[in-house]
């Protein structure tokens, strides 16, 4: 069988290749044409990329470089096509590793190669799927239950549909996708590369845009799920109340609440929550508020009924969803008026909002290993130097401001692009330019439209705190009265408070609620004490701030569960549960790593990352390359099995 990334075979004429080549990555493109001739000679002459920046499109190589490696592929595609498009022989780990750092112009530590090559599946194999070498009798005899049906749950389906262990999967959504399904405010897109903001297993080359925006995102969900033949194992508009362990008959009682009304209960011998963390829309109370008369709703629950065009609208919050939402309609309203408590870095990214042309998806269709290799160099510089990036010295000076030399840097470089689309305007400066470490909170990314957005005639940022809200305005702690038709609250989510609000219940009686109170954790993020049997996808400690993406993280999880389910299963035992010792060792060695980034400064306020108490539970301080090792396999050592 063909390696499905080799390339579909083409007969597609030199005009139109030569096209094509026009709209692609260049040294992607030169990395295929070694799979191609065969030839690493093409990647060790004076045709090299100049360097490599995050969210590379076409490559950073000279114009007339870039038409000499285009005459050279169109001779290499032309004749690889007239041979029949043969599928290329396999190349030496030493060529692949010499290939990678050519691509990215930097040496690549040996100790992430088996990541990255596992990443890319060169040889056409799934090293993330587990197979569960059982009879038949005993896995059916364990049924486990998904608690969503966002891509961490859609994953958890494929990955035990193909496991042959039987489950069923709860969604309080009428459809796939989680965030990507209630989050349909206008302008509404990833800040991942699409081409690797997706599961490893399942590239496409469809993709429209580079980060694509919500309804291409949750299409390509549905089209996973519908592919894999997860649908009628998905329980819809169905949401979770409750779970409790039942020690004696060794399984689990998922209280659901279908959307009649009705309640009933699903009986599991797992539990996988995969509930993500920005899942529950947080509106802040603000006194008055319920007097307001005109629409009112969060970005969340944005309802498509009301008509923006020509109204007033007030949006209170403009962090990343309103850093969207804003750019999106104020050509239509009269007036917009932002309201932002701190203002947001940002980074320059000029791809933002480019469109895929049609030679880069001929290209991912066909060309062998473009799509691989491109998905590895948008991979490359947001796998771990992000978070160097933001590791504290704590020797540097006046640490409002900055936590190191490289962090100062990266401050003025941000600072130097905001003030270049101000238009000198020192009050907008003033409000616009954070006066906290680079990079402590979220970093937005922009293309230039939220600052452009903002100097525009019928735009206002107010910085003021607010004081009430009227019935038909919004009232400023100064005395600032701003008239309103319309409210959003581009306001988050109750990101601190994982797992809520469903009450879980484990071994004697122990509520997970209690149990964590303010600091929620979980062994590599995954299992908990007391909790037998019941594991976690995206939970306390494993967001990730400094890079990589959350469908990676998942994958590494989900291999790790599935491997401890096989056990469960093969051995025949009741249940497992990580030692205590072992998770309160985790969240300590966390928090202390924790401490030594940026996101727990002192000086910066307001972050969704920090809890009531400043406490940082949501967010992985490790990097890519250690969290993927610690999940490859569980060690059983780890756990009490019973």
């Amino acid at each position: 069988m063909r390696n499905p990334h080799a390339g579909e075979p083409f007969a597609t004429s030199d005009e139109e290749i030569a096209a094509a080549l026009l709209d692609v990555s260049i040294p992607t493109l030169m990395l295929s044409l070694v799979h191609m001739a065969g030839d690493p000679e093409i990647i060790r002459g004076r045709l090299k990329p100049d360097g490599l920046f995050l969210n590379e499109v076409q490559g950073y190589m000279s114009e007339e470089d870039k038409a000499e490696v285009r005459t050279l592929a169109l001779d290499v595609i032309r004749d690889y096509r007239d041979r029949g498009c043969p599928e290329p022989e396999p190349i030496s780990a030493a060529l692949l590793h010499e290939m990678m750092a050519w691509l990215v112009c930097e040496e690549v530590p040996d100790e992430y190669v088996p990541m990255l090559l596992e990443e890319m599946e060169l040889d056409g194999t799934d090293a993330r799927r587990v197979s569960v070498p059982i009879d038949a009798a005993a896995r059916d005899a364990f049924p486990v239950v998904v608690i969503g049906c966002g891509q961490s749950g859609l994953l958890a389906g494929i990955r035990l549909k193909e496991a042959g262990i039987p489950f069923t999967i709860i969604e309080k959504n009428a459809g796939v996708g989680g965030t990507w399904w209630e989050n349909s405010y206008p302008g509404a897109r990833v800040d991942v590369g699409n081409h690797f903001y997706c599961y490893s297993f399942e590239p496409s080359d469809q993709w429209t845009e580079f980060f694509a925006q919500q309804p291409e995102l949750q299409a390509y969900f549905e089209g996973v799920m519908t592919k894999h033949g997860i649908t009628p194992h998905v329980r819809w508009e169905t949401e979770v109340l409750g779970a409790a362990w039942d020690d004696a008959a060794g399984t689990w009682s998922v209280r659901v609440r279908a959307a009649d009304g009705s309640e009933d209960t699903v009986v599991g011998r797992a539990v996988i929550s995969a509930v993500g963390q920005l899942n529950r829309p947080h509106t802040p109370e603000i006194a008055g508020q319920d007097s307001f008369v005109g629409p009112a709703f969060h970005s969340a629950r944005w309802d498509h009924t009301v008509d923006l065009a020509g109204k007033r609208v007030a949006m209170i919050g403009a962090g990343a969803s309103g850093f969207q939402i804003a750019p999106t309609i104020a050509p239509d309203v009269a007036r917009l008026t932002v309201f932002q408590r701190t203002a947001q870095w940002m980074f320059p990214n000029p791809n933002y909002h480019e469109t895929v042309g049609p030679g880069v998806r001929w290209a991912l269709r066909h060309l062998p290993f473009y799509g691989r290799w491109y998905r590895f160099l948008i991979f490359w510089p947001g796998c771990d130097k992000g978070l160097e990036a933001a590791r504290v010295d704590p020797d540097y000076p006046d640490q409002q401001t900055a936590v190191s030399e490289m962090n100062e840097l990266t401050r003025q470089m941000f600072t130097d692009w905001i003030v270049s689309q101000v238009d000198d305007d020192p009050d907008l400066i003033a409000k616009v330019v954070p006066d906290y470490p680079a990079t402590g909170k979220r970093t937005l990314q922009d293309n230039g439209s939220w600052l452009r957005t903002l100097t525009r005639d019928n735009v206002d940022l107010i910085r003021s705190g607010i004081e009430h809200i009227e019935s038909d305005a919004v009232v400023t702690v100064d005395g600032e009265r701003y008239p309103a038709d319309v409210v959003v609250y581009a306001t988050g989510f109750h990101v601190t408070r994982i797992l809520w609000p469903m009450e879980i219940t484990g071994r004697d009686g122990v509520d997970l609620r209690t149990k964590w109170g303010e600091r929620p954790a979980a062994y590599l993020g995954i299992t908990v004490p007391e909790f037998p049997n019941f594991f976690c996808m995206y939970g306390p400690g494993t967001n990730l701030a400094h890079g990589g993406s959350l469908i990676f993280h998942s994958e590494c999880q989900m291999r790790y569960i599935t491997q401890c389910i096989e056990e469960l299963v093969a051995s025949g035992h009741r249940a497992m549960e990580p030692r205590q010792e072992k998770c309160d060792d985790w969240h300590e060695r966390s928090q202390r790593e924790l401490k030594t980034l940026v996101w727990s400064q002192p000086s910066i306020k307001h972050s969704f990352f920090k809890n009531a108490n400043g406490e940082i539970h949501g967010l992985s301080p490790w990097r890519l390359v250690d969290y993927w090792t610690w999940t490859k396999a569980p060690d059983f050592g780890d756990f009490v099995i019973r």
